[in-house]
């Protein structure tokens, strides 16, 4: 199981919610794509950011594709009923875990609310096949995956993102991946100190 947690690289995840969100804001329907998702923290984590920073209303118009290959087979059973023992969500925030999860009738486990699990959807999918879940996403985040493919591989998949993304679209990597030279531009770096990026719209 690749290694994640929720609310990790919360440095980036700010900076998507600062200048990412007010684009996203402006769209009837909010589709974002986190590639490489694991079992749910990643995918949970910007639920809970963006259900906390856009309202109720609005929340009910996302939707969340969260993809991995899932070599387990084990991943969409764990995201779809959203529970995670007490060691997993201890990094939350107490607020936010108190807000955002119950206990699960399992001891020492919790569920996440049901509105985040409702907009959150598993499907198995391999990024080398560069079949992207949507051609309409305003938001797609890939993180721990990138770094286990080859250079061109690499290049392959985040030219496959840009075409994925809707025009003014955000891409979020790794802190440690940087974009790759002959794809800049396609890109333009959000800020300098978080791999966040927009899609250049051609002119």
């Amino acid at each position: 199981m690749a290694f994640t947690y929720f609310f990790r690289d919360l440095q980036t995840l700010e900076q998507m919610v600062e200048y990412a969100l007010p684009a996203l804001k402006n769209r009837r329907q909010i589709n974002v794509w986190d590639a490489g998702c694991a079992h749910g923290p990643e995918p949970y984590t910007i639920a809970i950011l963006l259900r906390e920073n856009m309202g109720h209303f609005m929340f009910r118009n996302t939707r969340i594709f969260a993809t991995d290959i899932d070599i387990s087979n084990q991943f969409g059973k764990v995201i779809e009923e959203g529970v995670y023992p007490d060691e997993e969500i201890k990094r939350i925030p107490d607020e936010i875990r108190t807000k955002y999860f119950r206990e699960s009738g399992r001891p020492g486990h919790f569920q996440i609310a049901d509105d985040l699990r409702s907009c959150v959807r598993f499907h198995r999918s391999d990024l080398l096949d560069l079949k992207p879940v949507s051609t309409d996403l305003g938001l797609i985040v890939c993180k721990n995956v990138l770094l286990h493919f080859q250079e061109a591989q690499r290049v392959d998949v985040i030219r496959m993102y840009h075409n994925a993304l809707q025009d003014d679209g955000f891409l979020m990597m790794e802190q440690t991946q940087k974009m790759p030279s002959e794809l800049e531009d396609l890109f333009e770096q959000v800020v300098p100190n978080a791999q966040l990026f927009k899609k250049r719209c051609a002119a």
